[in-house]
């Protein structure tokens, strides 16, 4: 499944996710996701009018609520909950951009930063509610337009802020933005994290055959503007559908050193795999006047484009970076967590039938096998056969 967000009048955590469930994501599994953080949590949803448009508006309420939570806080509630894999880590990664971009504004470490606004149940609900509602669509790919930020100012715990917010402005670094129709905030930290966490590229709609389209409502009512998020879903294009492909744009980063140590360069490669990139590697290169070099690339989403240069060049020491935005057809594929006889194994499933692949996550391979003693291409072998036959007793 494709999904294209329209932040044409900004983008919100309530926003977005009330997009989300007027588009077909099941209201059940987001308040069954939500609760696993906070039972006393409700989630409500009613359809208004915005300058004429129809949407969901989103209400959030909670029995108890702090006056504040660090990150540390937050991180505690969704590693605890009883989340799906692929839930628990779209919100610990949105969260993760909210606390380094707060760290930076502050000149604090992550793991000290207060959250204030979006440390409340009602940012929470909204962030794990879209990361369950993502789920329950089976969106593989998402595409963001620009994203309007609004203008002027706002009022925050920390008192008048001009818009967008620091934080704010900090998460759509490498983003297409503009003010857009919407005086004051139109996009919240929040929402800004979430479309940096999750969209694979910004820009125009891709091509889809559409099935669905879903209108999330803002709290305000302007007159002459629909303050709506609106949120397309449809199918690969039949060609790439019908081969189980789809297509996706990919910015591949490139450079040439002569300059660093074997180990400096692996050194490298983790970091920028660890920092975000989809791939990474280096190999060997004859430079001019007969040097040994090394060709270090890297494939990203073009929304990390920029943050993933800066950190190339600074792990490098490059003085230049080639650019180049393509697109690759990926297979599609989605993430499960298999319970075997070894234990919890995270895995990857691609195809079907007899031409099913399923490839277990090698972090999870290296701690049982240490654990068991054992070698990790035999730990690799039973986990695939226990996997098959899991899956396989579930499509019968």
């Amino acid at each position: 499944m494709i999904a294209y967000l329209d932040c044409t009048t900004g983008i919100s955590g309530d926003k977005f996710l009330a997009a989300l469930i007027d588009a077909g994501a099941p209201l059940e599994a987001v308040r069954e996701a939500v609760a696993a953080i906070d039972p006393s949590v409700r989630i409500e949803v009613e359809p208004v009018l915005r300058a004429g448009i129809r949407g969901l508006a989103l209400t959030v309420t909670a029995a108890d609520e702090p006056g504040h939570r660090t990150w540390s806080d937050v991180r505690t509630l969704i590693e605890g909950a009883e989340l799906a894999e692929p839930v628990r880590q779209t919100a610990l990664a949105t969260f993760t951009l909210l606390a380094e971009a707060e760290a930076e504004v502050h000149g604090v470490s992550a793991d000290d930063v207060h959250f204030h606004e979006v440390g409340a149940i009602d940012s929470i609900a909204d962030v794990v509610g879209v990361a369950a509602a993502l789920h329950a669509l089976q969106i593989s790919t998402l595409v963001c337009g620009p994203v309007s930020v609004g203008s002027g100012t706002v009022e925050t715990s920390h008192g008048t802020l001009p818009v967008p917010a620091p934080a704010t402005a900090l998460l759509l670094r490498g983003v297409p933005v503009a003010a857009g129709p919407l005086p004051g905030e139109a996009t919240t930290p929040t929402g800004a994290a979430l479309v940096r966490a999750l969209a694979d590229s910004f820009g125009s709609m891709p091509e889809m055959t559409l099935s669905a389209v879903g209108h999330g409502a803002g709290q305000r009512d302007p007159a002459g503007v629909p303050n709506v998020a609106r949120i397309l879903l449809g199918a690969a294009p039949a060609a790439d559908a019908a081969a189980g492909l789809a297509t996706e744009p990919i910015t591949e980063l490139a450079t040439t050193v002569d300059h660093l140590s074997p180990e400096h360069l692996a050194f490298c490669i983790e970091e920028l795999l660890a920092s975000g990139a989809r791939d990474a590697w280096h190999t060997p290169a004859l430079m001019k006047k007969g040097r040994s070099g090394a060709a270090v690339t890297v494939l990203c989403a073009p929304a990390d484009e920029s943050r993933l240069a800066a950190l190339l060049a600074e792990l490098t020491g490059t003085l230049g970076i080639r650019v180049r935005r393509i697109s690759r057809y990926v297979v599609e594929r989605e993430e499960s967590t298999v319970d075997t006889t070894l234990g919890p194994v995270r895995v990857k499933i691609a195809g079907t039938g007899a031409w099913r692949r399923i490839r277990p996550e090698y972090e999870d391979l290296a701690v049982i096998a240490r654990r068991e003693g054992l070698p990790v291409d035999v730990v690799a072998r039973e986990v695939e056969a226990q996997a098959r036959q899991a899956l396989s007793s579930e499509d019968a």
